[in-house]
């Protein structure tokens, strides 16, 4: 941290506090944040601060938005979707789009005019991403787009989608067969949003699904100079997002222990504080390490990310390892509270909630293991 990012990290925590956490319950009862919430937090600086100033972005990097993701864990303000907006779709864009299209889309996205969304999973088809059905035919200068896309984050108000579709559907061609097409929602036919699913936990944050009826899309919409690049921009830009991922499950790790801190030392049982027993100290002191080992691997893949230096391995581990000891410290913190634990009233129970799909998101833990294990197994074939 630097007083830099103190100041940032500073504003993020005002905005939540002012704008978010007054507002999460009733955005959870209708599943989804205002629209204007964007336009706020556009206003307050906090969309695409990754991105460079002249495309309307912040002009810093990682390290900012890391901040700006864990702290909005770390407040229980789930509702705005701004890791998939600024920390996953934005870089898509800024990093293969043409110069003509991040000067036309990065600036609306950094002021919340437009919000972005990645549609990747499809109904039946999860991690394994080269058994995607959605289709993009070329027609003269139009793809024709036919699908289905679902649990797509920030899809109710998604105006700029990139979806993976299959432009080659031969088999034979596997992940070549695979290109992003940008979708402007509000400039094409053909483009469905279907319910804002109910979830366990993130129940302000929608979560949607996307269908696609002979959607026709300008070819230059194709996300990079030629079709078949697809799977490459991906497995480029996944580090980034399962490290986004690692970012948000430190900040809710901090703010379970901190919640826990402040309980145990005030509940009174046997003529004692709850602190003061030995389970409750060693049980924390074991959550703290967890925290504190899950910090450094973090700074450690954020050092690599800045450098360009962080693979496909190493960011697996990141997300697998620091999402199942948040999984742990959540659950070891909820239950110090006891009873209390169990009420929606303490912010314990909505981390609970929280926090159960970090190990499914970006590619589920068991998919981090394959990825980890495969790179293994080079090593001695």
């Amino acid at each position: 941290m630097t007083a830099e990012l103190e100041t940032f990290r500073d504003t993020v925590r005002r905005f939540c506090e002012k704008e978010l956490l007054p507002n999460e319950e009733r955005w959870a009862a209708q599943r989804m944040v205002d629209r204007e919430a964007w336009l706020k937090a556009g206003a307050s600086g906090l969309l695409c601060p990754g991105i460079s100033e002249e495309y309307g972005g912040g002009g810093g990097n990682f390290l900012h938005e890391a901040v700006a993701f864990s702290e909005q864990a770390r407040m229980v303000a789930s509702g705005l979707g701004n890791a998939v907006h600024s920390g996953m779709v934005a870089h898509y864009i800024d990093n293969w789009a043409s110069e003509e299209q991040k000067r036309a889309w990065l600036p609306q996205m950094a002021s919340g005019e437009l919000v972005g969304a990645i549609a990747m999973t499809e109904p039946g088809v999860g991690s394994d991403l080269q058994r995607i059905r959605t289709r993009a035919v070329r027609d003269g200068d139009h793809y024709v787009i036919n699908g289905a896309k679902t649990y797509i984050s920030n899809g109710q108000h998604a105006g700029l989608v990139c979806v993976v579709v299959k432009t080659n559907p031969d088999p034979d061609a596997g992940a070549k067969g695979i290109s992003i097409v940008v979708v402007e929602t509000d400039k094409v036919e053909g483009f469905r949003r279907g319910r804002s699913l109910g979830k366990i936990g993130l129940h302000a944050q929608d979560t949607s699904e996307l269908f696609f009826d002979d959607m026709r899309v300008p070819c230059a919409n194709l996300l990079g100079p030629k079709e078949g690049e697809g799977f490459k921009q991906l497995m480029k830009e996944l580090p980034r997002e399962r490290l986004v991922t690692a970012c948000a499950a430190l900040g809710a790790m901090e703010r379970a222990i901190e919640e826990t801190l402040n309980y145990t030392s005030q509940r009174q049982v046997f003529g004692s504080t709850v602190l003061d027993m030995q389970n409750t100290r060693f049980t924390l002191a074991e959550c703290e390490t967890k925290t504190r080992l899950a910090a450094v691997f973090i700074d450690h893949c954020t050092v690599k990310l800045l450098n360009g230096e962080l693979d496909l391995p190493t960011a697996a581990m990141a997300k697998y390892w620091v999402t199942e000891a948040c999984g742990q410290v959540v659950d070891e913190c909820l239950q110090l509270h006891g009873g209390a634990g169990y009420m929606m009233e303490y912010p314990i129970a909505r981390l609970y909630q929280n926090v159960r799909v970090f190990r499914i998101l970006a590619g589920t833990n068991e998919i981090m293991k394959e990825l980890i294990a495969r790179d293994l197994v080079k090593r001695v074939r």
